[in-house]
């Protein structure tokens, strides 16, 4: 199919492309950008007039708790949400159940995201079998199962020589780890971030130095293995002046930060509201400002949703007793625009945020709107208004500390590989 979107404003950073104009499809592939191909015939025309062109989103860090947690959501009805989203690549977490330490369970995932019709589901290998943190899983095979990368989720490897040997493993084979920092003996079985609200509600807290310490280690043994790290979910304004650093002296180092760590701090969290039970806490200002200025500076890299849907069971009961994580597809956009509209960066910089820098840390030829590639497309309205509610709402999981606000910034059209997956009157 012949598919020609036009009227928009074309940001594309990884092109360096802000400009109005019209993107041409055909056979799935983009054939042009802003100069109509000899003799093209569309045979659909999208206008996109007063709208965002731009590459579809690469989340890094998402759980869709298939297999083995359909209560809380399945592959069908968060790859709905992704593409009502604009998102049209996730990187699926290695903890589901079973964990993905086999290739038979790579290929289960490979399945289930064929049975939905959204192909573009990238399985993340366990690190170690079962997610233990002793012994290795088969990371070669892994990745010749499709794994686009090693990661422990957030499960500890408490052995330090463990690390070392995963990390000398991966470098030998090519293969990126990726590592959310965070020393679970310091952490203590804590809910919030160490400081004066959780000493206010009598929370158990978890200091920073659980995540620097944890940082300043894997840093050091990126350095002595050469192994290519990305840390993921970073939450501490010392964490961000730490990959500055390591990225200095050329570290072959990626971070990200999840969404809502760059919009909430441990002043917004609603007394004994578990919506805002994360892991990694929502820390203090200073933190939340640090991360968004790395952001803007390019010390970090990316951002991601770090999207985990949960049962009302799962969130019921003390602050503590209740599992940590928000559902945050469809928040991604508008919390994205409301970093733009308050000046924190450029809207080319958070697209990149979510489309080139994510390809280029996972080595996707994905993340652009160049000729030839994949037609991976988002099209959204910046101005549009919407209220976070039942009736737009359409993740199985509905934990999130956004519900009944009135949001900015909704998605009209997303295209996956030139297939038209969403489009705004499906609502």
């Amino acid at each position: 199919m012949k598919i020609l979107i036009q009227n928009g404003q074309i940001i594309d950073p990884a092109n360096q492309l802000n400009c109005n104009g019209s993107v041409y499809i055909a056979e799935g592939k983009i054939i042009s950008v802003t100069t109509p191909p000899t003799g093209f015939t569309a045979d659909k025309i999208i206008d996109a007039q007063g709208q965002i062109i731009c590459p579809g989103f690469i989340d890094l860090s998402t759980r869709l708790r298939e297999p083995g947690q359909s209560r809380k959501a399945t592959f069908k009805s968060e790859t709905a949400a992704a593409a009502r989203a604009g998102i049209t690549s996730m990187c699926l977490q290695p903890d589901t159940r079973p964990v993905i330490d086999t290739p038979a369970v790579a290929e289960l995932i490979k399945g289930l995201a064929e049975r939905c019709g959204y192909d573009q589901i990238y399985p993340i290998a366990a690190l170690t079998q079962k997610l233990a943190g002793s012994e290795l899983s088969a990371m070669l095979a892994l990745k010749d199962a499709g794994c686009i990368a090693v990661s422990n989720a957030n499960q500890p490897v408490h052995n330090l020589l463990v690390l070392r040997r995963a990390m000398e493993y991966a470098a030998s084979h090519g293969l990126l780890l990726m590592f959310r920092p965070q020393d679970f003996c310091l952490s203590n079985k804590g809910c919030m971030h160490e400081g004066a609200v959780s000493t206010r509600y009598g929370l158990p807290g978890i200091p920073e130095a659980a995540e620097t310490i944890a940082l300043a280690q894997c840093l050091e043994l990126a350095e002595l293995t050469g192994c290519r790290v990305h840390f993921s979910q970073l939450s501490g304004w010392r964490s961000v002046i730490k990959i500055q650093q390591a990225k200095k002296y050329g570290l072959n180092i990626s971070a990200d930060v999840a969404m809502h760590q760059l919009d909430l701090t441990e002043d917004d969290i609603e007394p004994f509201n578990s919506a805002y039970h994360v892991i990694p806490p929502l820390r203090s200002r200073q933190d939340r400002d640090a991360l968004r200025e790395g952001l803007a500076n390019g010390v970090i890299d990316a951002i991601c949703s770090d999207h985990q849907p949960h049962d009302i069971d799962a969130k019921l009961g003390a602050f503590p007793e209740t599992e940590p994580g928000i559902s945050a597809l469809e928040t991604l956009l508008p919390l994205l625009l409301k970093l733009v509209s308050e000046g924190v960066i450029s809207l080319s910089q958070g697209i990149g945020a979510l489309t080139q820098k994510p390809a280029a840390i996972i080595q996707h030829a994905t993340g652009s709107l160049s000729i030839g590639s994949n037609a991976d497309i988002c099209v959204f309205d910046p101005n549009a208004t919407w209220t976070l509610d039942a009736q737009h709402w359409h993740s199985q999981g509905i934990n999130t500390p956004y519900w009944g606000q009135t949001l900015t910034g909704k998605v009209s059209h997303t295209l996956q590989a030139g297939k038209l997956i969403f489009t705004a009157h499906q609502d």
